[in-house]
């Protein structure tokens, strides 16, 4: 595998087997986990996402299995005060790592609430709506050290914005400096029309591609591309748009070294999730990318 996939690809998918569309129970999504450590593909796993609702139904299944990695991106409920509290109460565990905590859609006003009240060294995800001004969440987030969070699909078609919605947002966060991560609908490495849900009728729409996101997002970070070009990466369907070389990762004559890649993964698209690490996986093997 080329240095320059690795680069962009390392610790990209949090996986959140518990969320819909594939909605697994807790066994099997953390037999999963477990089963995924141990794959030649581990190094694209980040976090496990977990709810903190449901911390208890994870800690009585943690001792059966052998987890080499336990860092949890918890999702956090609209009664944030008592969740955080309970967060704080899980970081003196020294088997769990608390990596990050995701939070639903709130008011500007509100998450300028919660930043006093974040755990030291944790990270924190706050969901932006991509419809309407994000220009305030951008204000508040801004020199915060806190990131932001968006939606890139879900399981009705209506759930997924537009490109040009989603480039414009994306460009706005390269602009003000404030990283993000990805959620829903990224389960494959390029645009492609699929099935919203696993059920058999589902509707289809056309769901973006996470390599996608990953080339445009590094391209915005650095300032190597205008809204236009980003709406032409995010779109491009051709994988072989992209040129993967040992050091260098192009498209249309822009290039990305793996110093550019790395500090656009490490400070600006942090990870996706996905309630699959196997498709995207798979998808990337059938490329011949991993």
């Amino acid at each position: 595998m080329l240095p320059s996939v690795k680069a962009l690809l390392v610790s990209i998918v949090d996986y959140a087997g518990l969320f819909p569309p594939a909605k697994l129970s807790m066994q099997e999504v953390m037999m999963n986990y477990a089963n995924y450590q141990l794959t030649s593909y581990s190094w694209m796993l980040n976090c496990f996402v977990l709810p903190v609702f449901r911390w208890n139904e994870f800690a009585a299944f943690v001792p059966t299995l052998d987890l080499k990695q336990r860092s949890l991106s918890l999702i956090i409920s609209k009664d944030w005060e008592t969740e955080i509290e309970i967060v704080r109460s899980l970081i003196s565990n020294n088997n769990i790592t608390v990596t990050a905590l995701e939070f639903p859609p709130l008011p500007p006003t509100e998450i300028q609430r919660i930043l006093p009240h974040l755990p030291a060294k944790v990270d924190a995800f706050f969901e932006i709506p991509l419809s309407g001004d994000f220009k305030p969440y951008l204000t508040v987030l801004q020199h915060s050290g806190a990131a932001a969070k968006i939606r890139t699909g879900g399981i009705t078609v209506d759930a997924f914005p537009s490109s040009t919605e989603l480039c414009q947002c994306i460009l706005s966060f390269a602009e003000a400096k404030v990283p993000f991560k990805a959620t829903a609908g990224l389960h494959h490495p390029l645009p492609g029309k699929h099935r919203v849900t696993y059920e058999p009728n589902s509707p289809s729409t056309v769901m973006y591609g996470f390599l996608n996101l990953a080339v445009l997002a590094a391209l915005l970070y650095w300032q190597k591309i205008t809204l236009q070009e980003a709406v032409e990466v995010l779109q491009n369907s051709n994988s072989n748009s992209f040129q993967f070389t040992t050091d260098v990762i192009t498209w249309r004559g822009y290039h990305l070294n793996i110093a550019e890649i790395e500090q656009a993964r490490q400070k600006f698209f942090r990870s996706f999730g996905s309630c699959s690490f196997q498709e995207p996986v798979d998808d990337l093997k059938e490329l011949k990318l991993v």
